[in-house]
């Protein structure tokens, strides 16, 4: 059964975002990203300008090169169905995604926005409802430690 866990609390969710996911391809995981198209145009820019120092890499599903898509460890895609691999999923939607339960994990990012903290509320209602385990990391707590 896929583990899901938010990281909530996020005071910069695309700063966040980033190095969420270069702390995952340090560790050898590979990342499937959906969301908004608009979002991950968001995420792409971050993922080149987040750090002097390090480099994510990534690409969208629809790379028409057969060879970087399956050498990316992060891949931007606004349809899961279309995902290379079934790893782990970063949802930067506002919704359930669509065949999230294909992955091995899942993990939703959330800022301090009202409007986002309801709509994760009705996510993590969702899955705790179908049985899944879900674990809540507040990403302000850790920033205190």
């Amino acid at each position: 059964m896929t583990e899901v866990a938010f990281h909530f609390n996020a005071a910069d969710k695309w700063a966040y975002s980033c190095r969420l996911l270069r702390k995952a391809v340090a560790a050898g995981s590979r990342v499937v990203v959906t969301g908004t198209p608009q979002t991950l145009t968001q995420l792409d820019r971050q993922l080149w300008e987040f750090s002097a120092l390090d480099f994510v890499p990534h690409c969208s599903s629809d790379c028409q090169d057969a060879a970087v898509l399956a050498a990316s460890p992060v891949v931007l895609c606004a349809a899961v169905g279309f995902a290379p691999h079934h790893e782990v999923l970063l949802n930067l939607g506002d919704g359930v995604p669509s065949g999230f339960e294909q992955f091995e994990r899942l993990l939703e990012v959330v800022g301090l926005e009202p409007d986002e903290l309801q709509r994760s509320r009705a996510r993590w209602k969702h899955y705790k409802d179908r049985g899944y385990r879900v674990a809540g990391h507040d990403v302000a707590a850790g920033a205190r430690n």
